[in-house]
């Protein structure tokens, strides 16, 4: 299942039977926003109106927004494991990173 998104930024969102109402959250950043709704629609809305806020308030106080992850990922693995990868990838022709994003869009599409 994907995530909603709204301008680049995925929303976690989940459903509250104590509330009656989807509550969601910005994912992927450190600061925190938070918003809510009755059907997927008003949450659907009320993500937009959020995450717009979030962006005109920092944008007033001149302050840069977080932003969703950056798309480098630091790995440590051990050296057998990193030669047996370097050795995949030079045979199917890529390097390390596009193999290695090959192989992680294989999994999460699972």
């Amino acid at each position: 299942m994907k995530p909603m998104r709204y301008k680049g930024y995925p929303a976690r969102i989940e459903y509250s039977d104590e509330d009656g109402c989807f509550v969601g959250r910005v994912a992927g950043i450190r600061d925190i926003i938070t918003f809510h709704g009755e059907s997927v629609g008003e949450v659907r809305e009320a993500f937009e109106e959020a995450l717009d806020f979030y962006l005109d308030s920092c944008n007033e106080r001149d302050e840069p927004p977080n932003k969703p992850y950056s798309g480098k990922l630091l790995l440590r693995i051990d050296p057998e494991i990193h030669a047996a990868v370097a050795e995949a990838a030079e045979v199917n022709g890529v390097s390390i990173n596009r193999w290695m994003e090959e192989r992680l869009i294989e999994a999460v599409s699972e």
